[in-house]
């Protein structure tokens, strides 16, 4: 039996249409936003994302919203397609399936996050 946390990243991920790397230039390309909610220290090690916003994760779901007075100005409608990511895959699906609950229901993040995506080396398709 797993634990409690791994029980609602499960149930957060059968919600989601989660992206493969080699699937997010496709999705950036039909105009889907990518968002960075990694901590500064973990990006500058790391290294960014080409074109996604960075948005700190405590502030994630009012920057989305697009009924919240401290949107983005990219949060124009329920429809937008968010593709939310953290290092690994784990914190973006948690964030991205409270997007879901926001009523966005384009909201995903993609398998193996940021570390994935360098890997498939497809961070030079995003600029």
């Amino acid at each position: 039996m797993g634990s409690r946390i791994d029980g609602i990243l499960a149930d957060a991920r059968a919600r989601l249409n989660r992206l493969e790397p080699g699937d997010v230039p496709t999705a950036v390309h039909r105009g889907a936003i990518l968002v960075d909610i990694r901590p500064a220290a973990q990006r500058a090690a790391e290294g960014e994302i080409p074109a996604a916003l960075v948005i700190e994760r405590n502030v994630l779901e009012w920057r989305c919203d697009p009924t919240s007075d401290a949107r983005l100005p990219q949060a124009k409608d329920d429809d937008v397609e968010w593709v939310v990511f953290c290092s690994q895959g784990y914190t973006s699906s948690l964030a991205a399936a409270a997007l879901l609950d926001l009523g966005l229901h384009r909201a995903t993040d993609v398998v193996g996050g940021y570390q994935a995506l360098a890997d498939a080396k497809v961070l030079g398709a995003l600029s």
